[in-house]
């Protein structure tokens, strides 16, 4: 019996990513191209290339694999490209508008010609119920089966795969969303029917109604998915658990993934930041700005003090998911963003990308519109002998076409050209990481650029020049940090309840026995996935009187056993609005609006062996490469070659099987034994 493995798969827009850890801690990554038609067909291909490199039948290794975690971006690329569900919208009668008026809000309010955003229910599928609960949980309306007849008439009519279920008010009671739901799935025993009790017991009517929208949108599609990638590991072999990682960074199973499809809308990016917070565990700092630089986008999240953010009202597609999340900025600027010229003659970068297909020109998958990456190989930053260790070359032939092209365009050189896409592409970088820190009031100097992803070790030097940042590292599994950090989080699940009286802070004995229910809920939940007692985090959601928006507080750290707990939250809250917006109003009252607990399981990691270096003193040769406006020929080292105490100075090139990270001049880079390059940034 062969030792097990442990597997982490990451899908990403070009490439899907898997990494094995093996029981002595050895990892090992190997990627294949991202199928998007169908992501599990490439996750089948990735396992089968890894089964290979192990000298292993798939078979073989999927038996002695005691655990599977996967990423996916199936919700995410349905709300980006409009291909969700039919689906249909059931709520109380008068309030189907809900979904469209929004919150009366625009994201930029000057801008006169913004279109209004398109709802995924259109008008004549949002269908009303005659019922009505208050807010204090009375009902002045009983639920009228007239009308839910009618409705589930127009719904079998409309052919619809999806409903959804909101209710006003029924984050302070559901059962008339209880009653309506089973009444549908009784009449339509096919459709994908989800409840805003269910998905988001919280106050906040839109945010309520377009979460619970956006989970019955993505649901069928999401549990189709997950469902046919299930019985395709069982048929090649895999009887262990296959855990999803969620937008909060904890994994949950499948079903969990199945029925809070919304939560998966930031799902591989979640695994870069707990790769991150694993690192800073290790030793990398506390203090960290993620730079997560893939074929489509790039990721960017920050870890202050060891800890990442949590927040809540993302927007996937111009989309209110309001679930818990990582706070991640996305930016549509990778290896395979397009360049192109737009109506005023200049040239533009991204974010339209090639994907996986048919990917950038020098690819050779009939590309012929020039990306970032066809750029960087024309700079000289990237052997096309050994891109991915060999497994595919790339065409220098095609990918000069595609930029001469729109070199021609634009009355330009060639490699000009070429520059100026390199240089598009970390100022758009470069921005994302300032909405990230900047405008949020956090000072980017301050903390480590922590680059990964397959084309972040190309601009990270550049990018936090541009920022004032003095410290890159990348780690020398940098290409597949995401998978690999999916096995270092643990099984999580979320509860929340919005309080019925939201006008204090309630008296003791309610703070400790609201809590205590969510807490049993919590518990009951996580005994379903796991043997042994969770870990209980507890926060709310609070503000002032006065105040419209919350803020998110942790209470991890407040005493619950000793009397006077309302007023510990109460400073706890007051510390917290400090810390956030540099003043706190002591003398004003204090509102808790939602209580949260977050139940964590832990899956144990494995170490990762003490890595041997051999250490060599001269590079492994030189390259023809464009440093400051030209071509020179410069370094090349490996990362396997370097010692922990070498120097490499820039301009140079380090790069492994899967990694390059290109030095600038000024740079110095030196090889932590813990498994990262230390770059200072000149």
């Amino acid at each position: 019996m062969r030792a097990p493995y442990r597997i982490g798969v990451d899908v990403g827009g070009t490439f899907t990513d898997v990494v094995c850890i093996g029981a002595d801690g050895e990892t090992l990554l190997v990627k294949a191209a991202t199928t998007p038609h169908d992501q599990s067909e490439g996750v089948l291909d990735g396992l089968r290339l890894l089964a290979t490199t192990l000298h292993l039948t798939l078979a073989e290794l999927l038996e002695v694999t005691e655990r599977l975690v996967h990423g996916t971006t199936v919700a995410t690329n349905a709300l980006l490209e409009r291909r969700t569900a039919r689906v249909a919208l059931l709520t109380t009668e008068g309030h189907r508008d809900i979904i469209e008026m929004r919150e009366g809000l625009k994201p930029e309010r000057y801008d006169l010609r913004l279109p209004t955003p398109a709802p995924l229910v259109p008008r004549h599928l949002r269908l009303p119920l005659r019922e009505r609960i208050r807010a204090d949980g009375s009902t002045e309306i009983p639920l009228d089966q007239t009308s839910l007849q009618t409705a589930i008439a127009a719904l079998r009519d409309a052919e619809v795969d999806a409903v959804a279920i909101c209710l006003l008010h029924a984050w302070r009671d559901p059962r008339h969303e209880t009653q309506a739901a089973a009444a549908i799935q009784a009449a339509l025993p096919d459709a994908y029917v989800t409840r805003s009790a269910d998905v988001l017991p919280q106050i906040k009517e839109y945010e309520r109604f377009s979460t619970t929208v956006v989970n019955a949108a993505v649901g069928p599609i999401v549990a189709r998915y997950l469902g046919r990638l299930q019985q395709r590991l069982d048929a090649a072999g895999f009887h262990g658990p296959l855990f999803v990682i969620l937008s909060h960074g904890g994994v949950a199973p499948v079903e969990e993934a199945q029925r809070l499809a919304a939560g998966t809308a930031l799902s591989g990016p979640a695994g870069g930041v707990a790769a991150a917070l694993a690192l800073a565990r290790a030793g990398l700092g506390d203090n960290l700005v993620t730079f997560d630089v893939g074929g489509t986008s790039t990721d960017v999240a920050l870890v202050a003090n060891g800890e990442a953010a949590l927040g809540k009202g993302r927007e996937v597609g111009g989309q209110r998911i309001a679930l818990e999340s990582l706070d991640i900025v996305t930016l549509g600027a990778g290896g395979g963003s397009l360049a192109f010229v737009d109506s005023g003659g200049m040239l533009r970068v991204g974010p339209r990308s090639a994907g996986a297909v048919p990917g950038p020109a020098c690819y050779g998958a009939g590309g012929t519109e020039p990306a970032v990456t066809d750029a960087n190989l024309l700079l000289g930053y990237l052997d096309p002998d050994r891109f991915l260790g060999g497994q595919r070359r790339l065409d220098i032939a095609a990918a000069e076409a595609a930029v001469g092209r729109l070199a021609a365009k634009l009355g330009m050189d060639p490699m000009e050209c070429a520059a100026g896409i390199h240089q598009l592409a970390n100022v758009a970088m470069a921005e994302g990481i300032r909405v990230a820190t900047v405008r949020r009031g956090v000072d980017p100097r301050n903390f480590t650029l922590l680059a990964f992803g397959g084309a972040a070790g190309l601009h990270a030097s550049a990018v936090a020049r541009d920022l004032g940042m003095k410290r890159v590292a990348v780690p020398l599994l940098a290409a597949g940090l995401s998978a690999w950090g999916m096995l270092q989080t643990d099984l999580r699940y979320e509860v929340s309840q919005s309080l019925a009286d939201a006008s204090g802070l309630p008296a003791e004995e309610s703070v400790r026995s609201f809590f205590a229910a969510l807490d049993q809920k919590a518990r009951a939940r996580m005994a379903r996935w796991m043997t042994g007692t969770p870990e209980l985090r507890r926060s709310a959601d609070m503000r002032y009187g006065e105040q419209v928006f919350e803020i998110a507080v942790p209470l991890d750290g407040v005493d619950w056993d000793k009397p006077g707990l309302p007023a510990r939250i109460a400073e706890a809250f007051h510390a917290r609005h400090e810390a956030l917006f540099t003043y706190a109003l002591r003398g004003e009252e204090v509102v808790l609006v939602t209580a949260r607990v977050a139940a964590v399981g832990k899956l144990p990691p494995r170490p990762a062996p003490p890595r041997e270096m051999r250490g060599v003193s001269a590079p492994m040769g030189l390259r023809r490469a464009r440093i400051g406006g030209a071509f020179a020929e410069i370094p090349v080292w490996s990362f396997s070659d370097l010692a922990p105490d070498q120097r490499v100075e820039g301009p140079a090139i380090v790069e492994s099987d899967t990694t390059t990270v290109l030095l600038l001049p000024g740079d110095f880079a030196t090889l932590d034994r813990r498994g990262w390059l230390e770059v200072g940034v000149g």
